[in-house]
């Protein structure tokens, strides 16, 4: 059985990826985390996620739960991810994270923090969606080049990072697939006078609304046809469960960098 540590266990994620554990046959909770102060700290992480308890009490110092867990999984913040990973590289845990936001220099610490350890990172660990990015390789091989493309994707009101971390890398496999750099032909909204879009351009619309989990579209749009590629989360279970699989896959490998193209054995 794989000992999973799970952080931000009180939010919406963290008592979702509790769930998911519970159900996962080579997995149990090892140690639920919260920031200091939180209103959940030493609440039984089981009833937190409204379940039976389960033993274990959240707690908020990952210091004093190291021994707890094999595998920590991170679905919280920057900041807070990267505290996360100076702790782990420091006693050799390993991390799945599902943090997005970074800002470049945030990034470029976390890979260096965890590059002693295995950690598996991913915009989105649902297995649809990796899915979607294998067939986007391929569409955008095909027809990229003479399609005109848009990436569209929505998400609940309280998401507080745009375009989202999915719809980024949906963007970053379709440029790469194309010879372009993201950076350079990414487009980000449209308002007043734009003239003609470029061929090369990626755009890139947000939604923010409501309790939606989870749309992504990627459009390739050529003279008399369209394709669309369309992933739709209704639930954050489906986020959760691929976390969960990753962790237990994660467990016991070498140090490295992993996605959730190599635990779904998709690379290449």
């Amino acid at each position: 059985m794989i000992r999973i540590g799970i952080a931000g266990a009180a939010g919406r994620m963290g008592r979702v990826l509790i769930e998911a554990v519970a159900s996962h046959p080579e997995a149990r909770l090892g140690a639920a985390l919260e920031r200091p102060g939180a209103a959940a700290i030493g609440a039984d992480a089981g009833v937190l996620a409204g379940l039976a308890p389960v033993g274990v009490a959240v707690a908020d110092d990952l210091a004093t739960v190291a021994e707890d867990f094999d595998v920590l999984v991170d679905f919280t913040a920057p900041a807070g991810t990267l505290d996360h990973a100076r702790a782990c590289a420091a006693r050799g845990k390993a991390m799945v994270i599902g943090t997005t936001g970074f800002a470049a220099g945030q990034r470029a610490e976390l890979d260096a923090l965890t590059a002693g350890i295995p950690r598996c990172m991913a915009s989105n660990f649902s297995t649809g969606v990796n899915l979607c990015f294998r067939l986007l390789e391929i569409a955008a091989r095909i027809i990229g080049e003479d399609s005109d493309i848009e990436i569209y994707e929505a998400h609940h009101r309280h998401k507080v990072d745009a375009p989202s971390g999915t719809a980024l890398s949906m963007g970053e496999v379709v440029a790469a697939a194309l010879g372009r750099d993201l950076r350079q032909v990414a487009v980000h909204g449209r308002e007043g006078q734009t003239g003609a879009r470029s061929r090369t351009e990626i755009g890139f619309s947000s939604v923010r609304a409501g309790d939606i989990v989870g749309d992504h579209t990627v459009l390739f749009a050529a003279d008399g046809e369209r394709v669309e590629i369309t992933h739709k989360a209704s639930s954050r279970m489906a986020f959760a469960r691929g976390a969960v699989r990753a962790a237990v896959w994660l467990a016991g490998r070498p140090p490295g960098h992993y996605d959730m193209q190599d635990v779904l054995g998709l690379r290449g």
